[in-house]
């Protein structure tokens, strides 16, 4: 019995680890310097376990979801899912614009001998783009673990799966997608009982191989993101917490877990299991509203990165003195936006992104290098922004549809997910 209290009173949470594990990797890699790289390949391995999952994980959870209600539970959620993301990406896009004009993060950056040769990417027009939304091979999109198609199959497959179980009566289909949904939930905290050493080799990584010297004439840039996201928290928590009726001063602490997770691996994807769960047992939201818009808002759902993507824009035309005009500052707003929809939820993806912006508004490609250079910390702050709002979109739908569990969230009652 003794032991067992002294085992309890002397347990380190798995949030504290990732911050022990995150401060150590930093301090190892200033300290030994490159070689530090050699350690990547166990951070590289530590996400790919979480990878292998993911795509298992946002089907089944989004089948079971839609699947074990009816239609009009199922339009409604997507209705209210759906009116927040938006909102919260047009909002976010034009605190970026806003910033951008204030702070003006590219002037005084030079480029011309920084610059490397990056190829073009050619950009998929509108109707490329809602054509891929659907997939010819669901299997290929899987293996490639492209989100939306996977999507959308899962939203046809529950709904025939609803279908099927209200004609039939017959409901081994929904308990055999709903267990194994909690198979893959298993393993993937199996996994994450391994984040501390991942990140601790993944920043080690960044601090030795990398160094953090880049960061310095893009301070202005970096700086420019860490006001955005703190001016959309100020806003976006006490609006979430007034709107589902509970205290936004709570609401912080209960982001830590995930809120490092993000800072530390810069992806939504790798961070879907911990939100959900998160979702669930800390926030008070249904496990059935959780599982639907977990998955949809990782990957349609980015505040943060439309935020980022606008003040590239401005960055790449203030460094290379391209003045844009009101209108190509709207299509500025318009295709970050666009480029939010289920395009990259794994590090490193936004490179695509910032080609295609730059050769959708004839700006210089060379002006990607040096954004390239600080992608790993502004992907910092736009993962954090994208994972929080993603729950508060959650509680948000939860509340409307009377699905919150407020004794949850106050900590009155203990969930598991």
């Amino acid at each position: 019995m003794g032991e067992t209290a002294n085992k309890k009173k002397f347990s380190v949470s798995l949030t504290t680890q990732i911050l022990i594990g995150t401060v150590g990797g930093i301090v190892f890699g200033s300290i030994v310097g490159e070689w530090a790289g050699n350690l990547k390949f166990i951070g590289d391995m530590f996400i790919r376990l979480i990878q292998m999952s993911v795509v298992l994980l946002v089907m089944t959870s989004v089948s079971a979801a839609v699947g074990s209600g009816d239609g009009k539970g199922v339009g409604k959620m997507g209705f209210h899912t759906f009116k927040w993301i938006i909102g919260f990406t047009l909002v976010s896009a034009f605190i970026g614009l806003i910033l951008a004009q204030f702070i003006r993060p590219g002037i005084g950056i030079t480029i011309s001998d920084a610059a490397e040769k990056i190829e073009a990417v050619e950009a998929a027009g509108m109707q490329d783009t809602l054509l891929n939304f659907v997939s010819t091979n669901i299997v290929g999109s899987m293996s490639e673990g492209s989100m939306i198609p996977c999507i959308v199959f899962a939203l046809f497959f529950g709904v025939a799966m609803g279908m099927y179980t209200r004609e039939s009566g017959n409901k081994n289909m929904i308990e055999w997608i709903t267990g194994f949904n909690q198979i893959i939930m298993n393993i993937i905290k199996i996994v994450m009982n391994l984040a501390p050493i991942g990140i601790f080799c993944l920043l080690a990584n960044v601090a030795g191989a990398i160094g953090f010297s880049v960061v310095i004439p893009m301070g202005k840039f970096l700086g420019a993101l860490l006001i955005g996201d703190l001016i959309m928290f100020l806003i976006y928590i006490p609006l979430t917490g007034a709107l589902c009726k509970v205290n936004p001063v709570k609401m912080p602490r209960k982001f830590a877990k995930m809120s490092m997770m993000a800072l530390t691996t810069t992806s939504s994807a790798i961070c879907l299991p911990t939100k959900i769960e998160d979702a669930v047992t800390k926030f008070g939201v249904s496990r059935r509203i959780a599982d639907f818009t977990g998955p949809i808002t990782m990957s349609m759902n980015s505040c943060g990165a439309v935020q980022c993507y606008v003040m590239a824009i401005f960055f790449m035309s203030q460094a290379t003195g391209v003045t844009l005009s009101v209108p190509q500052m709207g299509m500025a707003i318009l295709l970050s936006c666009l480029m939010c929809m289920g395009t990259i939820v794994v590090p490193g993806g936004s490179v695509v992104v910032y080609t295609f912006l730059a050769t959708s508004l004839g700006l210089p490609l060379e002006s990607i290098a040096v954004l390239i250079g600080i992608d790993w910390f502004s992907g910092m702050f736009r993962t954090i922004m994208n994972v929080d709002v993603d729950v508060m979109i959650g509680m948000l739908v939860s509340s409307k549809l009377g699905e919150l569990d407020r004794d949850v969230f106050n900590e009155k009652k203990v969930v598991e997910y």
